[in-house]
């Protein structure tokens, strides 16, 4: 009587289970391909994909950013910091003529070092024999094309070291081209969509989230030998080639794609 009675109870609450679930329109999904999530989006679809496209150009640089400057060497730091002093404003100078604004330079690095001997000498190893000191200037410009003269007008008036040259985009340069790039990489998300979608019996009918992905440039430094004694200052006539050639830029979009059997 009692087991009967609880096997009554038992079928009644699993009636009660299944009338709760059916009327809670719960959604029931059928097994989708390896790879893909089944989705409770409103869209009728049957899994989602997720792809990431690429969309990559070939840009010219439209600014350059040049590193050069002074060292000179002393017997006491003030002496090498005054002949270092003296150089810089002569190198600084010679470039406003030129053209180049105030905004367009700013001081890179500074440094004032002890030098000492090197001898093997017990006597005078380790002994301080003066002091280097070293200025260098960046100059951040879009006037590419006179980038050459003025190199070669610095180290005319004083620069020794000319440490390095990269090219690189200006800040709406790179915001038009990562729209560009955004709309290829969109473009290439979808074709690999269809793509796989069509392998596998199905198609894409709409879009769940689009996530943007950092643009990528590959803009390396240009390391320039051009370095002049402090004594004696060579300059040839011809002037200092510069090319900045061409830079690539990417950008990536991750989409995951909505997908519907073709035969519904």
């Amino acid at each position: 009587m009692i087991n009967s009675a609880l096997i009554s109870f038992i079928f009644l609450i699993a009636a009660l289970l299944v009338a709760w679930i059916l009327s809670t329109n719960y959604p029931v999904y059928a097994q989708t391909p390896a790879g893909f999530r089944s989705s409770q989006n409103k869209t009728n679809n049957d899994g989602n994909i997720s792809v990431t496209g690429i969309g990559s150009a070939k840009v010219k640089p439209d600014e350059a950013v040049v590193s050069l400057g002074v060292e000179t060497i002393g017997k006491t730091a003030n002496t090498a910091l005054s002949a270092n002093s003296d150089a810089m404003n002569k190198v600084i100078n010679a470039l406003k003529r030129l053209g180049v604004k105030e905004n367009e330079t700013s001081t890179s690095s500074f440094s004032i070092s002890p030098n000492y001997n090197d001898s093997q000498s017990s006597s005078a190893s380790g002994r301080l024999t003066g002091f280097t000191v070293s200025n260098s200037i960046q100059i951040e410009s879009a006037d590419i094309n006179n980038m050459s003269k003025w190199i070669d007008t610095s180290i005319e008036t004083g620069a020794n070291t000319v440490n390095s040259i990269a090219f690189t985009l200006s800040d709406k340069k790179l915001e038009d081209t990562k729209i560009n790039l955004i709309k290829k990489a969109l473009d290439d998300a979808r074709r690999k969509a269809d793509t796989a979608a069509s392998a596998l019996g199905l198609k894409v009918v709409g879009i769940k989230s689009i996530n943007l992905g950092e643009i990528g440039i590959q803009l390396p430094p240009i390391p320039l030998a051009k370095e002049m004694s402090t004594t004696t200052q060579t300059v040839s006539n011809a002037s200092t080639p510069l090319i900045s050639g061409q830079e690539q830029v990417t950008e990536s979009v991750n989409v995951i794609f909505l997908l519907a059997n073709i035969n519904k």
